[in-house]
């Protein structure tokens, strides 16, 4: 008994660390595309790992978020008590999102439709106002922020967090799933090849021409994406464009030349939000439709089990003569008779 909780102890020990280890590392990403305050990104990544990890790994992992927030914010916060309250924020919002999403019924596999409007609106909407609020608040009475850039800090920090949850929290739940495909042809390496590549191309175009019209041009992508291989192909391209958007929106290239900071997070977390809605909500609906189709197949095959079992032998059917037998009765009378 004492080795199996010495065990237990270990792993919950291993998964901590992880989790802290991989918030830190994905916050190290984020903040490679700060907007305010060098602390304020329009993706941070690692609100979508840490409710991943919760929804994976379970609830015990979440001291490894707030070591993890604290290690990030130490080196950034203006005070020891603001990056507490930054911390407990970081922590709280996803340890919030991942409550409700369970109290909710939600399945990792995000194979229902319900599954995704959870994660969107219990998840990324309401678990993140936790952690702009407490965030932005910190930094206004702290006075590393001014009390009327309050709302923009947190708008931005709100918008991060939730881009985190809808882009990077399906693609660590679709990567914990993922196996080889052994038996997948060459016809369809090539068409998850030219997909990638397709998505890729027409993404770059986008994002380096001042039209920000052109941006939706590759939302067929995420349908092809969506249709052909269901969230495993979805999440991923979803993950792509946002990066690749948030680049262009960092360099102050493509569609978002010249305008200020208000104006270009407009522009870009509609096209973030309008990417992982699409790819989300398409590929759940088209695994929803898969997942009833086969359910009808085996219903009917059940059903015809049963008729097959009801029905008597075909021996035991009495063939019908073609005509009426002979009368019984007297018999015609003979001449004379």
């Amino acid at each position: 008994m004492r080795s199996a909780e010495i065990g237990r102890y270990g792993s919950t020990a291993l998964g901590v660390l992880a989790v802290a280890a991989v918030y830190y590392g994905a916050a190290r990403v984020g903040l490679l595309q700060q907007l305010v305050r060098d602390q304020v990104t329009p993706l941070w990544p690692p609100t979508g790992v840490a409710l991943a990890g919760l929804l994976m790994l379970g609830m015990r992992v979440w001291p490894g978020i707030a070591l993890g927030a604290f290690v990030v914010n130490v080196f950034l916060g203006p005070s020891l008590l603001s990056v507490l309250a930054i911390t407990v924020g970081n922590t709280l919002a996803p340890v919030c999102a991942c409550l409700m999403l369970r109290r909710a019924g939600f399945r990792n596999e995000l194979d229902r439709l319900r599954d995704v409007l959870a994660l969107v609106f219990l998840g990324a909407l309401a678990g993140m106002l936790i952690s702009s609020t407490i965030g932005s608040g910190a930094l206004v009475l702290s006075g590393a922020l001014d009390p009327s850039d309050f709302w923009p800090t947190w708008s931005v920090w709100w918008t991060g967090d939730a881009m985190g949850i809808l882009v990077v929290t399906p693609f660590l739940l679709v990567l914990r799933k993922a196996r080889w495909p052994s038996r997948a042809g060459p016809g369809r390496w090539f068409e998850a090849v030219a997909l990638a590549l397709g998505a890729l191309f027409t993404t770059l175009l986008a994002t380096r021409t001042p039209h920000s019209s052109l941006l939706f041009l590759v939302s067929p992508f995420l349908m092809w994406a969506a249709f052909r291989f269901r969230l495993a192909g979805a999440a991923p391209c979803a993950l792509m464009v946002s990066t690749l958007a948030i680049l262009a929106a960092a360099g102050d290239r493509g569609p978002f030349v010249g305008d200020d900071v208000f104006a270009n997070m407009v522009t870009l977390q509609a096209f973030n939000g309008t990417t992982a809605l699409t790819a989300l909500l398409l590929a759940a609906v088209i695994a929803e439709r898969d997942s009833t189709h086969e359910e009808i197949k085996r219903v009917c095959a059940r059903l015809a089990l049963m008729v097959a079992r009801m029905e008597p032998p075909p021996e035991s059917y009495e063939i019908p003569p073609e005509h009426p037998p002979p009368s019984t009765g007297r018999s015609s009378s003979t001449p004379g008779g």
